[in-house]
């Protein structure tokens, strides 16, 4: 069926976030320890530069927290060293130019302050600079410091800046050419009318449009779209599946092209041909389309579909007829006993749910059929699937004695010859039963086809030269007509074939009443 059916829909689909990567804590600067080990028995001279002592300063040593075992020093007396060298342990003891006494111990009070900038004795130290050199600048060298994170941090501003402003410009370059022409003009639109020929596609949408419909249904459970086309008598014509949902204590609203709307009851109803006539309060003087004749359909005469597919009022699509008497199974009326068979028309025209009821038209803007049903690939998530190429309509002159029969007595006539069929023969054309199904007899007592001398396992070839494939096929052929048109049934009895003209019935049976 091709009403559009809302369901509300969770929202689902919900996106990963990524994990996040723990970092390890930023370890402690290391301390730095005495290279060589040292006897805990007896206590280390302290090594120590002599321009980073301070006066009165202890020097220790031990663990990098401070605590253990450490030896202290005093810091030597005596009087403040000259500029450029911190208060502490001479390295001469003795006369200035050679070495004199242990290294770390206290000068005798008469020694001379040591000389400027003298170089320390011990591991790791420079020896003293030989009679005559000068005493310059030895301290050792430092390491080479690395880049200050500020200096960093500038360094990668500044290069962001310019490659930013760089790419501007290369931008700019790119997209203008290089160069400019502020005289450059299109020129103006060509003039030109927007009539269109009566025959063509626009011209006939022009036509029909306005009288064209979109049904909004609401049901006690459910919801839906669909379309219709306003008939004589300004009653709209749709399909029983569009309105089935309102039957049961919903309502209709009826929006018309120039996007007035208002409510709307429902006249009739037929589920076995998936056909309804709907009244709406106000036509606001909407014109009635012409219905044209179905049987005068050719395969490959250019026909226009007109509906509201998923909502979208006014919507025009063309196509061609594809094919003709196309038996196919429609509508959706959960009340229903049985499905609806329809001898379809088949087009390409696209057609896709909420098109249901709107008209199939030819290229005179007559109707030929009422768009009922589509074929699609599958249905995902319990929705219906899109046009594929292949739509059915319900040809217009059955639409036209369903119509008649709603708007006249509120019931339509359902159409039978008086058999039961086997479903499970899977041989050429269709059996007649051979034994009672449900309770009925294979060939109804005093029937249409008990009239025309057909009995039960009689299989049926073809009707009015049509070859049958099917049981459906058989239905939708003979749902067709109307009761009292006469038919030839051509069958095999025995291997002998025979030809019997049988006239069509109205069926006794219960039928949907207006709500």
């Amino acid at each position: 069926m091709t009403d559009d059916r809302r369901a509300q829909d969770p929202g689902e689909g919900q996106g990963r976030t990524p994990s996040d990567a723990e970092g390890s804590p930023q370890g402690a600067r290391p301390d730095f320890l005495p290279a060589e080990d040292t006897d805990p028995a007896r206590p280390r001279e302290q090594v120590r530069e002599p321009w980073d002592q301070t006066p009165d300063e202890e020097a220790r040593w031990g663990d990098p927290a401070g605590t253990g075992d450490t030896a202290s020093f005093a810091s030597p007396s005596g009087p403040p060293p000259p500029t450029g060298l911190s208060a502490g342990t001479s390295p001469f003891a003795g006369s200035a130019g050679g070495p004199g006494g242990g290294y770390g111990a206290a000068p005798p009070p008469t020694a001379p302050p040591p000389p400027n900038q003298a170089f320390g004795m011990g591991p790791g130290w420079a020896p003293p600079p030989p009679p005559g050199a000068p005493l310059g600048a030895a301290r050792p060298p430092e390491p080479p410091r690395s880049p200050r994170t500020g200096f960093i941090v500038t360094l990668a501003v500044v290069v962001a800046l310019v490659a930013g402003i760089a790419g501007s410009v290369g931008t700019q370059v790119l997209t203008r050419g290089g160069t400019s022409d502020p005289a450059y003009n299109l020129g103006p639109a060509p003039t030109g009318s927007t009539g269109r020929a009566p025959d063509s596609v626009a011209g006939v949408a022009a036509k029909v449009l306005p009288s064209v419909v979109s049904l909004q249904v609401k049901g006690l459970s459910e919801a839906g779209t669909g379309s219709g086309l306003v008939i004589k008598g300004g009653y709209v014509l749709t399909n029983n599946h569009v309105v089935a949902a309102a039957s049961r204590g919903g309502e209709i609203q009826v929006m018309f092209h120039n996007r007035k709307m208002t409510g709307g009851r429902i006249v009739g109803r037929d589920p076995g041909s998936d056909l309804a006539v709907v009244k709406p309060d106000d036509t606001f003087g909407t014109p009635e389309l012409v219905l044209g004749n179905s049987d005068n359909v050719v395969v490959g005469d250019p026909v226009i579909a007109i509906g509201s597919p998923l909502g979208l009022s006014g919507t025009v699509t063309q196509g061609i007829v594809s094919s003709l008497n196309r038996p196919v199974t429609a509508g959706d009326d959960a009340g229903s006993a049985d499905p609806s068979y329809i001898n379809a028309i088949q087009t390409d025209a696209a057609i896709n749910p909420g098109n249901s009821g709107g008209p199939l038209v030819d290229l005179g803007g007559r109707v030929i059929g009422v768009n009922s049903a589509i074929a699609t690939l599958g249905r995902s998530m319990g929705g219906q699937g899109g046009s594929i190429g292949l739509g059915f309509a319900i040809p217009v002159n059955h639409a036209r004695r369903v119509a008649e029969e709603l708007i006249s007595t509120g019931v339509a006539k359902r159409s039978r010859i008086g058999v039961a069929l086997d479903s499970g023969y899977r041989g050429q054309g269709v059996r007649i039963a051979t034994e009672p199904t449900a309770g009925a007899q294979p060939v109804t007592p005093g029937g249409a086809a008990d009239k025309a001398g057909l009995k039960a396992g009689d299989v049926i070839l073809e009707m009015n030269g049509t070859a049958l494939q099917s049981s459906d096929e058989l239905i939708a052929l003979i749902r067709s007509k109307a009761p009292g048109d006469r038919i030839n049934i051509k069958y095999r009895r025995g291997g002998q074939e025979s030809v019997a003209t049988v006239v069509v019935e109205a069926a006794e049976v219960p039928v949907p009443r207006p709500s």
